[in-house]
């Protein structure tokens, strides 16, 4: 208590000093986070540009129940759906199994020339990398001289999501694990020592040893995943569509772009978007109620 009010007469007798940091933070939290959300009132209007968001007419939940009965809505939830799941299942555990590998190198000189190998992919743009994957996959790319075919794969639906999930993991996984890297680089030398002179096999080492020490990370890190499984961006998904594996392409932010940018509806592509970040939260508070009750379940 002593110590609280030490403190809050800190603050007060330095409060320019505060005010000075904390000031230009909190202003661009406000005017590029809060203000924008006033936006969120057009997928409830028939909003007019010339108008405005205060001077267009209110239609309530009109544009949310077109998008619902809408014969489309099935097909780009779900093509969302298994996009972000499949990410999940399969990028999810790459990280941390690179993390767990790298740890494993004794000699650090090597440990560094690897981890600059597999941290690159991470500064490729997304555009490019759509690029290099249609030069790869074409009929006379490398893929198909190698397998001695000439198959489009961009024009296959069928494998669209591996496509787009296997170059994501290629591109992001070696960055991702330096999260994980650096929780191993603080994990207890002597437990390790330990396990060794009880005879650990270094899968035991690694379960009972590594694992654990990075396991607050893990549950952070697939919370925060999950929570945003319907938050996948629409760049990638756009610029490695074709005509043909719009099928298994066109995901909401696809479609909100299309409508919102390209057609002008957006009232409509706002409600879309307003469903899509409520689905998200939805996600969110659900993955934390379990990963939560599981923990505890644990005795952690």
């Amino acid at each position: 208590m002593k110590h609280s009010r030490s403190k809050l007469k800190y603050i007060r007798q330095n409060w320019q000093l505060y005010l000075f940091f904390t000031l230009p933070g909190l202003l661009l939290t406000i005017i590029f986070k809060y203000i924008p959300m006033g936006g969120i009132l057009i997928a409830f209007e028939d909003y007019n540009p010339m108008q405005g968001i205060l001077g267009s007419d209110w239609v309530g939940l009109e544009h949310f129940r077109r998008f619902l009965s809408s014969p489309d809505f099935l097909t780009y939830l779900t093509n969302t759906l298994k996009l972000s799941v499949y990410g999940l299942l399969w990028g999810f555990p790459i990280p941390i199994i690179l993390a767990l590998l790298l740890n494993r190198i004794k000699n650090k000189g090597i440990q560094k020339k690897i981890q600059l190998f597999i941290y690159a992919p991470n500064f490729i743009s997304v555009i490019v990398l759509c690029g290099m994957i249609f030069i790869f996959l074409s009929p006379v790319g490398p893929v198909n001289k190698f397998l001695g075919t000439s198959i489009n794969f961009m024009t296959m639906p069928e494998a669209f999501r591996s496509i787009y999930i296997a170059s994501g993991i290629w591109q992001g996984a070696g960055w991702a694990s330096i999260m994980y890297t650096a929780a191993l680089s603080n994990a207890s030398p002597e437990l390790s020592d330990a396990a060794i002179m009880d005879g650990a096999s270094l899968l035991q080492q690694i379960w009972h040893v590594d694992l654990p020490a990075i396991k607050p990370i893990i549950v952070i890190q697939f919370i925060l995943q999950a929570g945003n499984i319907m938050s996948l961006g629409f760049e990638k998904a756009y610029a490695l569509q074709t005509s043909l594996n719009i099928p298994a392409s066109e995901i909401l932010p696809t479609y909100v772009y299309k409508l919102g940018l390209q057609m002008g509806d957006y009232s409509f592509s706002t409600a879309v978007g307003l469903f899509n970040s409520i689905i998200n939260v939805i996600l969110l508070i659900i993955v934390n109620a379990v990963v939560k009750r599981f923990n505890e379940g644990e005795g952690i």
